[in-house]
């Protein structure tokens, strides 16, 4: 069964935190909410939660109305689970007891999952990759294990919706990048539907089937995350997810001279009309190609940063630093003349699968 949000907004006080949210999160879908800091990501999490109650608009979970302006479930009576970024393991609970809990007093969980809760609890730790680690006390446990503690936990009452803050905003990059496989690993095996709140484009982009992207409070864009990341529908999710240079000029159907330029023409059809319509290109930096001469736009190195497998470069044109990334075996040095271009269409990369990894 799906959850509804309709029409959700939220005030507090004179702030306006959400403003008119329509989202639909179908059964066994994974999606991010992602967004800057103070975009609404986390509020629209709590509204789920049962922790906030809407201003307006309400939210239906699996056909049963859960909250409205005038009336809302509390968090122990929706069939949900919830992933803190800061573990919320109990201190004197061991490993297994901390998974044990949710199954004996969680409302939702049937009877035959409360009369074998041991067999639960022993699958919960396999599921993470913990069977070993039972009898141990959070104090004895690296950060790692204890996210893994909270996930197994918030999963082991099977929940119809698992709710997850930034999980792994407090970890090192190596092991967030192991988390975010285990994560997907444990989507595939359950099947339960996750949201999942985060500002890091990458993880967003990695794991989630469907993403939401926010801004002061609103939708800017739904959309798988090839949609996301390909076919950016606003300037701001170009910026935010792509990184996209912002390019002005003119559009002539599905050709576009940059502004000031006689030359220089470049082709793209994946472009929104909204962006066409403004004058805008958003050209992500693995889009552009960096040249000694020939034809595209003149400019300056600015910035060059060595990424192993790529260099990074900030090229001024025409007073505006554009950001190229290219693959390192030609290098440009700092002050040095060079020529931007766009690559062709046919040159570009067709992402068949989800973009693991980025």
């Amino acid at each position: 069964m799906s959850t509804v949000v309709e029409r959700i907004s939220k005030k507090f006080g004179e702030t306006t935190a959400l403003s008119s949210i329509d989202l639909t999160i179908e059964k066994g879908e994974f999606v991010a909410i992602l967004g800057p800091s103070g975009c609404g990501k986390t509020t629209l999490l709590r509204l789920l939660a049962g922790f906030e109650k809407p201003s307006a608009g309400s939210i239906t979970m699996n056909d049963e109305l859960i909250a409205t302006h005038s009336q809302t479930v509390p968090p122990e009576k929706r069939n949900i689970g919830m992933v803190f970024q800061s573990f919320a393991l109990w201190p004197h609970l061991k490993v297994k007891e901390q998974i044990q809990f949710p199954i004996q007093h969680h409302r939702y969980v049937p009877e035959t999952l409360k009369k074998n809760s041991g067999e639960r609890v022993r699958e919960m730790l396999e599921l993470v990759g913990l069977s070993k680690y039972g009898e141990r006390m959070p104090s004895e446990l690296s950060g790692g294990q204890k996210q893994r503690v909270a996930i197994a936990r918030a999963l082991a009452p099977q929940p119809a919706l698992l709710l997850m803050d930034e999980p792994l905003s407090s970890l090192d990059a190596e092991l967030r990048m192991d988390l975010r496989k285990e994560i997907q690993t444990i989507h595939r095996f359950t099947k339960t539907s996750i949201v999942y709140v985060t500002h890091d484009q990458g993880e967003a982009l990695a794991m989630a089937d469907k993403i939401v992207v926010m801004k002061d409070g609103q939708i800017e864009q739904i959309g798988s995350p090839e949609e996301i990341f390909l076919r950016p529908e606003t300037m701001f999710v170009a910026k935010f997810v792509g990184k996209a240079n912002i390019l002005r000029g003119s559009w002539t159907q599905h050709f576009f001279k940059p502004e000031g330029e006689t030359s220089v023409v470049w082709e793209n059809k994946s472009v929104s009309t909204e962006m066409r319509n403004d004058g805008l290109f958003p050209v992500r930096p693995e889009q552009l190609v960096v040249r000694k001469s020939g034809c595209g736009l003149q400019g300056i190195v600015r910035n060059v940063m060595f990424q192993g497998k790529e260099i990074h470069y900030s090229i001024e044109v025409n007073g505006n630093l554009i950001n190229v990334h290219t693959n390192s075996f030609h290098r440009y040095h700092v002050d040095e003349k060079v020529v931007v271009d766009f690559k062709l269409e046919s040159d570009l990369p067709v992402y068949s699968e989800p973009l693991v990894g980025i």
